[in-house]
């Protein structure tokens, strides 16, 4: 049961949101769902979800007053007012079926955020490839601003403890995720488009279907609204072109081009990138960065642009974005252990992989980088595959586990082993399991090296597991040395 917007103008059928309203959540543990829950707990909401497992996320929610339940029963359901329902939940789920019988209205993230945000000044980032993290600073500037908003982004926000946060002003800051097409349900005032790049295969069949989403996207800014896009990109700029056409303002972005430009940009101590930030030609002051990679100084400036917009003075930008510190899952550091650095990045996609491998030679020069990789769904495997074997050049050391397979059968005739084969100059290997992989890594490991995992699914845990190992290792050597002994060798 798929309700379209049009229908919630009928008072017969659905009530306007209030708070007080209670809301079940079905699939509340995704980073999508418990942003919104958190949203609605904030803004006075009864909040109720479900998942097939608990995580941070549902714990998170939980000690803010939602009742989490562990598993799908239709028994659950009952009472809620309405049902927001994650784009992975089938129509067979029990809670779906239970509120179907009882004339609960089910509702997918567009609809609902759509119908949340119908009185906001809506900020919108979207993009193929880092919308989580300029969503995240602009978040994080307008809150050092002063302007109090919503928050829903892909991932924990250090600042916020979150992913989502309820606000008492008008601004209302979402992540625009084009999967399910969910950011066609948002009629923002303020869009921002970082970059448009083919992905997500199981959905839009073709790159002019996937282009032609972000073009509706754009049709639904508000008249007299701003579209933001980054000149670098050549899906965004052909938006920008086609933007002039609609009754929206829009600015461009991007290094060296455009309205708003980044310029002198070079690495600093900090790990990160200092850079320029000038406007139509004028220099506004240096922005450094403790995140690294060309493509956060672009989602820097994006965010420097947007909150410059809304009246934020360049001095707060600054401050904000040298304390920004990235995302959960977004080149985050799991840990340093006996010389041995951790860090995991949701990096998923051909470009997305390969950005963050320069930014690990950025921030680790010399080092040798292992990088961890988990595909990511069959269709994204099947149809990059050229891309994905072509991608790591960046690592000394690559080990490929099986494809995570999320909301797919392995009906397609790919697997990993394939894209090991088409590898060219890369030392890689194809170690399947999560556990093999973390024990492969350990006893190959040397003092200097950093281990990258790489993908949206859960192969994050070769890191945490090979994070435990050297540190049992690391105690096991002290106490060796205390009485005396060697310690073992290692093998490469």
């Amino acid at each position: 049961m798929d309700v379209q917007l049009s229908e919630l103008q009928d008072p017969n059928k659905y009530r306007v949101l209030r708070p007080g309203m209670r809301i079940h959540l079905v699939g509340i543990g995704g980073t999508g769902l418990s942003a919104v829950a958190a949203v609605l707990l904030g803004q006075g909401y009864v909040v109720s979800g479900s998942d097939r497992q608990l995580n941070e996320l549902t714990n998170s929610l939980k000690s803010s007053g939602a009742t989490v339940f562990e598993g799908h029963n239709g028994d659950q359901a009952k009472g809620a007012d309405m049902l927001l329902v994650s784009s992975a939940i089938p129509a067979t789920n029990p809670e779906i079926q239970a509120a179907e019988q009882a004339g609960i209205p089910i509702l997918k993230r567009d609809e609902f955020l759509g119908l949340l945000m119908a009185d906001s000044y809506g900020i919108a980032i979207a993009g193929s490839h880092g919308k989580t993290t300029t969503t995240g600073m602009i978040a994080q500037i307008m809150i050092e601003g002063g302007l109090d908003p919503s928050v829903v982004v892909g991932a924990v926000l250090p600042a916020l403890q979150s992913n989502g946060r309820a606000g008492k002003s008008e601004f209302f800051v979402v992540e625009a995720d084009e999967y399910d097409y969910m950011f066609l349900g948002l009629r923002p005032t303020l869009a921002i488009v970082v970059n448009v790049e083919y992905d997500h295969p199981d959905l839009f069949p073709s790159v002019s279907a996937y282009r032609q989403a972000f073009t509706d996207f754009v049709l639904k800014i508000h008249n007299e609204g701003l579209l933001l896009a980054c000149i670098d990109d050549e899906g965004a700029a052909a938006l920008a072109d086609f933007a002039t056409t609609l009754p929206i303002r829009v600015s461009t972005y991007g290094l060296d081009r455009g309205e708003w430009q980044a310029v002198e940009v070079r690495p600093n101590q900090l790990g990160g990138s200092d850079f320029l930030v000038q406007h139509e030609g004028q220099t506004m002051g240096l922005i450094r960065l403790r995140v690294p990679g060309e493509h956060n100084v672009r989602n820097a400036l994006a965010a420097v642009a947007t909150v410059s917009e809304l009246g934020i003075g360049f001095d707060t930008v600054r401050r904000a974005l040298a304390s920004f510190g990235g995302l959960g899952r977004r080149f985050q550091l799991i840990g340093e252990v006996g010389d041995v650095t951790i860090v995991d990045d949701y990096a998923h996609h051909p470009t997305e992989i390969r950005a963050t491998l320069d930014a690990a030679r950025q921030r680790f020069p010399g080092r040798r980088l292992w990088a961890v990789w988990q595909p990511h769904t069959f269709s994204r495997t099947r149809a990059m595959l050229s891309e994905f074997a072509s991608c790591f050049e960046q690592a000394d050391r690559v080990v490929a586990l099986d494809v995570y397979q999320s909301r797919e059968s392995d009906t397609l005739g790919i697997d990993t082993a394939q894209v090991v084969a088409r590898m060219q100059g890369a030392r890689a290997s194809h170690v399947g399991d999560i556990v093999e992989a973390a024990n492969y890594i350990f006893v190959r490991v040397l003092p200097g090296d950093v281990v990258l995992t790489l993908g949206a699914g859960d192969g994050n845990q070769v890191g945490n597991i090979l994070k435990l190992e050297l540190e049992r290792q690391l105690a096991q050597q002290l106490g060796q040395r205390q009485r005396g002994e060697n310690g073992p060798g290692r093998a490469d």
